[in-house]
This record gives structure tokens, sequence and C-alpha cells, in this order.
């Protein structure tokens, strides 16, 4: 069998997680009705959809209930309940291909039954407005797991690509970050700042997630995960689920992209609004953007590898949260491709599986049993 055809058919027998789709975000700023949405017919516009899933063997996938910053307080908290809403709707109009889960368990069976299982993931703590109450509610809506902060700092929690405001977490944070542990929601800590990452990983009595990031070392972008942070996740049990988006995984790419802030700052311009920037970029005068390859991913998919170890890394694409995608995964039917390049360099299939999948779901399983008292 050549690289790909092996890569297939691992990806047929082992449950593919990606940990990070914005499917319901996309489809809901594409106007009307957001789930009445063809998912089966194909959605060339967007990165994801049913025959792409499928042929891109994605077993497992985290839809994020994502909420912009621009939102706020009872706002944000109505999005993310719509968001919600939003994924349960597009899965009760497609039982054939879609079926929702909440646990590690369903997920396998799911799996098993040739069904992708679509779990639930929050995208920043502003969606909660500040209220323990929000965050166990959207627990009980089946919500696994809660991005701590998105683009800015919120009231208790530092951000990557924001001004410092709290140092890290605050007492607030902390008591969060408990909370979820009781509850079984996973701590993500993607667009998290450095000093937050550190917080939470002293604070959690359950492994982390990083949802969708990439390694600092190999990228210098404030999104990536530092080489101590990635150090410390044996100890805590957790994974760093490496991402496609350009910026974090090429570094022709960052520096455009810091290029870029920097134009959108002297202008009068917030580069942390994700349409705003998108916008600015399109009708920038600057340089034309680099692409992003599949090599490059590779680069940070290996070094993760290195310092974290192999039973802690996985996969989160980012499709449909970015609007460009590196040559070669450009949508969710490439995630055999980046197999295929993996076993030609060398990689054990037991070491695939657990890339794809497996140390994803030993995190959401070990979630429930810090919460069930194990």
């Amino acid at each position: 069998m050549d690289h790909l055809a092996r890569a297939e058919a691992l990806l047929t027998s082992t449950p593919l997680v990606d940990g990070h789709n914005d499917l319901p975000w996309a489809l809901r700023v594409a106007g009307g009705d957001p789930a009445a949405a063809d998912l089966a017919g194909g959605l060339p516009a967007l990165h994801t959809d049913l025959p792409r899933l499928r042929a891109g063997r994605v077993g497992v996938q985290f839809w994020s209930v994502y909420v912009p910053c621009e939102l706020a307080g009872a706002d944000a908290v109505t999005a993310v309940l719509e968001q919600v809403d939003l994924v349960h709707r597009l899965a009760e109009r497609h039982p054939a291909d879609l079926r929702l889960v909440t646990t590690a368990d369903d997920a396998e069976a799911a799996f098993a039954a040739g069904k992708v299982a679509s779990l639930l993931g929050a995208e920043g703590g502003h969606a909660i407005d500040g209220s323990l109450g929000v965050l166990r509610a959207l627990r009980r809506l089946g919500v696994r797991y809660l991005t701590l902060t998105h683009n800015r700092a919120t009231a208790w929690a530092d951000a990557a690509t924001d001004e410092p405001v709290h140092g890290g977490l605050t007492g607030f944070g902390r008591a969060v970050v408990r909370e979820m542990n009781r509850i079984g929601m996973v701590v993500d800590l993607s667009h998290v700042a450095a000093t937050t990452m550190r917080d939470a990983l002293a604070t959690t009595a359950a492994p982390v997630l990083f949802t969708h990031s990439s390694c600092r070392v190999v990228t210098d972008h404030p999104r990536n995960v530092p080489d101590d942070v990635l150090a410390a996740l044996p100890a805590n049990g957790g994974a760093c689920m490496l991402t496609f988006v350009p910026s974090f995984v090429s570094g022709d790419v960052a520096r455009w992209d810091a290029r870029l802030r920097e134009a959108m700052t002297a202008a009068g311009r917030d580069h942390r609004d994700v349409a705003a920037r998108e916008a600015f970029a399109a009708a920038w005068d600057g340089p034309p953007r680099p692409r992003a390859t599949l090599a490059d991913v590779v680069a940070h998919v290996e070094h993760a590898r290195e310092v974290a170890g192999v039973d802690h890394i996985g996969l989160g694409g980012d499709y449909d949260g970015t609007a460009e995608l590196p040559a070669g995964l450009e949508d969710v039917s490439r995630y055999p491709a980046l197999f295929a390049a993996l076993l030609e360099r060398g990689w054990s299939e037991p070491d695939l599986a657990k890339l794809a999948g497996r140390n994803a779901l030993r995190v959401l399983r070990a979630a429930e049993e810090v919460a069930a008292g194990g």
C-alpha cells in the first residue's frame, strides 16, 4: 500500500478527532437559517461539509460554539446559546451522518456506527459573562470544553493577542478552572497568554487541551505554545492539538501578519477583531500574503512530539475559522494527506493513532473521571 492508502486505512479504523471547527459561525455569518445549510450537498464556499468530512476520515468533531469578543455581557451569553442550538439542529437534520455526543465512550460508539461523533466546545470565556451558573448551564447542554479567552482578555484571564491585564488568571479565573474540573469540562488553553497557561496548569486537577495551537519555537506567534508549557503537558496529562492556521505555522506568514497588525494599529483599527482583520487585509496595499504549506504543519507536529511526547499531541485544524489554509490542507478532506506525509517520514501507525485521536479521547475521558471523583 502507498502512504496515502495506508493513511486512509488507519483513519478508517482509528477515530480522527479534530479539536476545533468553526463551521457553525461560518454558517451564521452566511445569513439565512444556518441550520438549513445543505451540508450533504456540499458547501464549496466553505472548508467543511459532509462529503468532505467523510473524505477526510474525520470521525470525531469538536464543533466550536464561538462568540466573537465584540459581543459582551448578555449578548455573548445569548449568542453562545444560539450556537449550541445550531449544532443541535444540524445534528437533528443530518442523523445519518452526525451524532451529537457528550462522552468519550459515546464518541467511540458513534464512530463505530459510522457517524461523525459531534461534540461541542465553547470558544471565548467572555461567553459566560462572569457567571459560574452560565458555565454549568453550558455543560448541561453538552459543551465539553471552554477556551478561557478569545483574542481579548476577559475580566479574569489574559489573552495571547491582547495587552496583559492580570498577569495570568485572577482568583475568579482559578475558580472557573476548578469548577470546570468539578463538572467535567475540559480547560482549553488555546488563545490564552503564556502566563494564563501556566496559572491554569498550576490550578487544574484534570488534563488540559490546546484545541487549536502550534509551537512558539517553530513559529514566533503569540498564539503559539512555548516549549516550557509543552514540556509540562506530560505531568498534566494534557495534549496540544496542532492547528493549520497559516500565521501560526509559517514564519513568513507570521511576519506578514505582524506587519498587517502594525498597519491596522497605525490606521486606528483593532487587529483583534477577526472580521475587521480580514477586511483590512483584502484592501491592504502591503506585500502579498505568503502561502503556508503542509510541510510547515509537519514541522510543528514533529516539534511538539519531540518536546511534549507522542502521548500529548493531537490535531485541531481550525477549518472555517481562518480565511486561508496551507497548500495541501485546503479543507477537511485533506487530513489523510497529512498522515501520509508523516508515514513517509517514518511515523509508526500506533503513534499516528495517538495523534489522530487516542490522546484527545484520553483527555476527555480523564476529565469525566476527575468530575466523577476518580
